[in-house]
């Protein structure tokens, strides 16, 4: 029996690009709001997408794929926005983290939207993950419940209904790249109101993007390209990486290496030191991540080895 290797190695890919995503997301957050660079994040590949479509095959969706891409497309562009918010204001780390929490989330979506159960088990996982928020959010000083965390941990849910729109899209007619062209113009239409209503105008954008100082006005359209490329490639690949999985959570333990990543970036990159509690608060999260992943599969391992 042969082992289908792809879409493990697939989402590996969409992985190491995503914590890619984090640093290039980081360095421009000091340059552009969060309304813009979540506009320019999702119009720019949109753009290099449709452009790829016209020399490859045009695809445009069935009238039935439209409410779905449109619910992706609201969960992304939320997500993105709560992400850079927070990355803004916390170390790369904490954002990640925190970005991560979206399969914690994906259960209670299920069960708000389809009425499936929630297990103990996922409510044990959500007690630790609030006890991690908790100790991030407290210092020497006592304790602050900063916005920015709870604005993290919104981008962890808005994640978790992107991810269940995602499955469930790339399960249809369309090509990854065409499921993703379409989701990120729609993405970029529902920002532009919000974007353009922002405290940074356009002509604002245009000065940054082409600063007169020669490092900064090649740093930043380059950084623009790389994440955009960035995007693309993790969005394409997990799409490509659910498309050959048998089930969702045969690649549910591979998302968490997206962590693995991010730290070794934050430790090359970022000079940001983390306090003990921010420390320990981290590690809750991603001990209670890990469990959500890993204890369902120990456990059905153990039945089938107690039943054979």
């Amino acid at each position: 029996m042969t082992l289908d290797h792809r879409p493990t190695l697939l989402m590996l890919a969409s992985t190491f690009t995503l914590s890619l995503n984090g640093v290039f997301a980081k360095w421009l957050s000091h340059a552009f709001t969060p309304e813009w660079l979540s506009l320019l994040r999702f119009a720019l590949p949109a753009l290099l997408l449709f452009t790829f479509m016209l020399f490859q095959q045009w695809q445009t969706p069935p009238r039935n794929m439209w409410k779905g891409l449109f619910i992706r497309a609201l969960c992304i562009s939320a997500s993105q926005w709560c992400f850079l918010y927070a990355i803004k204001h916390l170390s790369l780390v904490e954002s990640v983290v925190l970005f991560s929490t979206g399969p914690l989330f994906i259960p209670l979506l299920e069960k708000l939207f389809f009425q499936i159960k929630v297990k103990p088990l996922t409510m044990l996982n959500l007690t630790l993950m609030f006890i991690g928020v908790m100790l991030q959010a407290g210092d020497p000083q006592g304790f602050s419940l900063k916005p920015e965390l709870l604005i993290g941990l919104a981008a962890g849910i808005c994640n978790a209904g992107s991810q269940l729109s995602l499955y469930r899209a790339s399960k249809g007619s369309l090509s990854p790249s065409a499921l993703n062209a379409w989701t990120f113009m729609l993405a970029a239409l529902l920002l532009l109101p919000i974007a353009t209503l922002s405290s940074t105008s356009i002509n604002e954008v245009s000065e940054i993007v082409f600063a007169t100082e020669a490092q900064n006005s090649l740093l930043v359209p380059a950084f623009l390209i790389l994440l955009s490329l960035c995007i693309i490639n993790t969005q394409v690949t997990r799409a490509k990486a659910y498309r050959l999985a048998e089930s969702g959570s045969q690649l549910a333990p591979l998302i968490f290496t997206n962590l693995i990543f991010t730290v070794i970036w934050q430790v090359c990159f970022f000079q940001q030191s983390m306090a003990w509690n921010k420390v320990l608060g981290v590690s809750v999260i991603i001990f209670a991540s890990l469990l959500h992943t890993f204890l369902p599969i120990l456990k059905k391992r153990a039945t089938l080895d107690a039943l054979s």
